[in-house]
């Protein structure tokens, strides 16, 4: 869990534009925006296709492995971990109706009402539960898998640069994708697949 976090920090210490610290503001005093791009890898489309990717990936995996073999279990508990995150986000945005740096330049507008949803980002958190438990069941065995905290850390940088985030909305997200990516690597049995019917635990590839 400790490595995309680690990662994330890194990335968003080098992506913080230089500027006096009175400029900035939000919980951590970091809170600003920075110059606004959304051209090449940055432009909102790849955003999208990064956010609904991963899930198409991950749940076709879950589908086709099943519970049954190493992989088919890390993507269940990868669907676990990006549902509860999902709701969990979608509870906090409306809790603390942030308002977003393309609506405002000031970072410490909170409780503004319906509408205002930047704390924290969702697409970071979801980017975040989802490669956490790959990283945790495969990074010790196989270092690569560490590659995939550059998943949550291009997603993080990308929402700055569009303006759709804070900095402390996306160290929220990592936070709380990493919480339940970890959480839900620890179960031995995947949430969801306990009000699915039995036979989703088989995956297809053994169907056929």
């Amino acid at each position: 869990m400790k490595t995309p976090i680690r990662a994330f920090f890194l990335a968003l210490l080098l992506c913080v534009p230089s500027a006096p610290a009175l400029a900035a503001g939000g919980p951590l005093g970091i809170d600003q925006r920075v110059a606004f791009d959304e051209s090449g890898i940055w432009a909102r489309r790849n955003q999208l296709a990064l956010e609904y990717g991963s899930v198409a990936v991950v749940g076709a995996l879950a589908l086709w492995e099943g519970s049954e073999s190493r992989l088919g279990k890390t993507s269940w508990q990868a669907v676990d971990s990006m549902a509860l995150g999902a709701v969990a986000a979608t509870g906090l945005k409306l809790a603390f109706s942030r308002v977003r740096p393309v609506d405002s330049a000031n970072p410490n507008q909170w409780f503004q009402g319906s509408g205002n949803k930047s704390f924290p980002s969702g697409e970071v958190t979801l980017i975040t539960s989802v490669v956490t438990p790959y990283i945790l069941e495969y990074g010790p065995d196989h270092p690569a898998a560490y590659a995939l905290a550059l998943l949550p850390v291009y997603d993080g940088i990308a929402r700055m640069k569009s303006w759709g985030h804070w900095q402390t909305d996306v160290l929220a997200g990592v936070a709380l994708g990493a919480t339940m990516g970890y959480l839900m690597h620890e179960r031995d049995v995947p949430l969801v697949l306990g009000v699915l019917p039995q036979g989703f635990s088989v995956g297809f590839n053994k169907r056929w």
